[in-house]
């Protein structure tokens, strides 16, 4: 219980969406798992479109509440304003001493609102950034020119990676490396530490065989995901002579699904290549593949590769953004260059032919993870950079 007298640090937490990854499952964690006797904390969110998958089910099972602002959207306009007043009159109501955002446009409109409000903390969360191969250059230099600005009246810049800080602060130099801290993802992984006895119903479910070595990709269906470059190698490895029974499953929807599906049918693939759309049931998936890849033009911290780690299975990825400081090349999983197609086939070849390096891989992953990505440690590193802050700006909550 809180002592007598002694009130709570009012914690304002703003994300663009709840759409699936993990910026999602972090805000909720955070909102959910922070010290109640300590903080106090509200959580703000746009809507997800559609196609993005909505993640609102793991506020729902957590017992988050989540205060809803549609006009908090991934696209610029007019909504854009009414969003940003929607979010000084929620100030206004709790009067939060930290607001702390994740993602771009949340990132933004409420870094500015509480600019103009006059917050006295501010903090925003970097789980990867679109300043490397999400838009045109002009545009670029525009959002570039943003996120400096809004760092100047930023008190920290937290990045889920070493490699995210490094470009924050070094190649894009958006604020100094002192201001800039790292603060890996943290979740609840249990259940894909002990998952094995969901293998059999999931492949039942969508129609393979326990012998069938079943590889996949999970994410949304976008540009910066590079999907295409997954069916090129599909296209590269069923070609060959001496391949084992294979076969490759989409676990994912977004904005390119018609696209990629055409793609899938140009290429010939189809009958070896099958979407099945989002699935909340996460852990029964990952026990269900033999190996998880991605093929991301540009990632912060890949979820996805988190929680294929836990589920002791092994990855292929590119070696991009924050990947790397998820998969230990040769221990855990293999890595290569950006789309090479040639080079992450032999890669995923080699896997494929090889169950007893599967196994070992596997075995070292989940190690791995469960010790740097538990919500245990994210809870106790988050906690800390709040009350840190608060005082170094000379505010005492007692």
């Amino acid at each position: 219980m809180v002592p007598s007298g002694k009130r709570k640090i009012k914690v304002l937490r703003i994300i663009t969406r709840l759409n699936i990854g993990g910026p999602a499952i972090h805000a909720v964690l955070l909102t959910k798992d922070l010290d109640r006797d300590r903080f106090e904390t509200h959580l703000v969110s746009g809507k997800p479109l559609p196609s993005e998958g909505d993640m609102a089910f793991i506020a729902r099972d957590k017992g988050v509440t989540v205060e809803y602002i549609p006009e908090l959207g991934r696209e610029i306009g007019f909504n854009d304003l009414v969003a940003f007043l929607k979010i000084i009159k929620f100030i206004r109501k709790v009067k939060p001493d930290i607001v702390h955002t994740h993602t771009a446009k949340a990132g933004t409109l409420g870094r500015l609102a509480a600019i103009f409000s006059g917050v006295p903390v501010r903090i925003h969360t970097f789980h990867g950034h679109v300043l490397d191969g999400y838009f045109s250059p002009l545009k670029t230099k525009i959002f570039i020119f943003i996120e400096r600005f809004l760092a100047r009246f930023t008190d920290k810049l937290i990045t889920v990676s070493e490699s995210v800080c490094n470009e924050i602060s070094g190649k894009f130099k958006i604020a100094p490396a002192e201001k800039c801290c790292v603060i890996k993802l943290g979740f609840d992984l249990s259940p894909f530490l002990d998952n094995e006895h969901l293998r059999s119903d999931f492949r039942k479910r969508i129609g393979f065989e326990d012998n069938v070595l079943l590889v996949g990709i999970v994410g949304r269906l976008t540009p910066i995901k590079n999907h295409k470059m997954f069916f090129d190698v599909v296209k590269y490895i069923v070609g060959r002579s001496g391949v084992p029974e294979v076969r490759f499953i989409v676990v994912g929807d977004g904005e390119l699904r018609g696209e990629l599906t055409e793609y899938v049918k140009k290429l010939n693939i189809e009958n070896c290549v099958k979407f099945i759309g989002w699935a909340e049931d996460t852990a029964s998936v990952y026990a269900g593949l033999d190996i998880v890849v991605l093929t991301s033009l540009n990632e912060g911290t890949p979820v996805s590769l988190i929680e294929a780690l836990a589920s002791s299975r092994p990855v292929v990825a590119t070696d991009v953004g924050g990947v790397r400081d998820v998969v230990k090349d040769g221990g855990d999983g293999l890595l290569a260059g950006k789309n090479d197609i040639k080079d992450f086939s032999d890669k995923l070849l080699r896997l494929l032919s090889d169950s007893g390096e599967r196994a070992r891989f596997g075995a070292m992953g989940r190690a791995l993870v469960r010790e740097k990505y538990f919500k245990d440690r994210l809870i106790s590193e988050i906690s800390s950079l709040y009350e840190k802050t608060l005082h170094e700006k000379g505010i005492y909550i007692v």
